[in-house]
């Protein structure tokens, strides 16, 4: 059986994992967008600034990694697993209680 202290290790392991992630994904989001700006400036000027599609499709998806790399999902954040949890552990609960009755 784990205790708190190793829970909240191995939790802390998890997020500096996720944030390494998604520095990373910055990181080569970064640099394959400012070169492939470069190659549309050299092809055509910025006549038809095509890296913009990349930029704002893998953006969305950088977007969403910061979401749950900072833990700001405001839909499906561990906060909201953890009452789910908890909610159907008592209903559970209740449920064994109230078939001995």
């Amino acid at each position: 059986m784990k205790t708190e202290k190793q829970i909240k290790l191995a939790r802390a392991k998890e997020h500096v994992a996720e944030l390494k992630k998604f520095y990373t994904n910055l990181s080569s989001y970064i640099f394959v967008i400012l070169g492939l700006a470069a190659l549309n400036y050299y092809q055509n000027g910025w006549n038809h600034p095509w890296f913009l599609w990349a930029a704002f499709g893998w953006g969305i998806g950088i977007i969403f990694h910061a979401l749950k790399a900072f833990n700001k999902n405001p839909f499906l954040s561990k906060d909201w697993e953890e009452r789910k949890i908890k909610e159907f552990m008592e209903e559970e609960k209740q449920n064994s209680l109230e078939q001995w009755e």
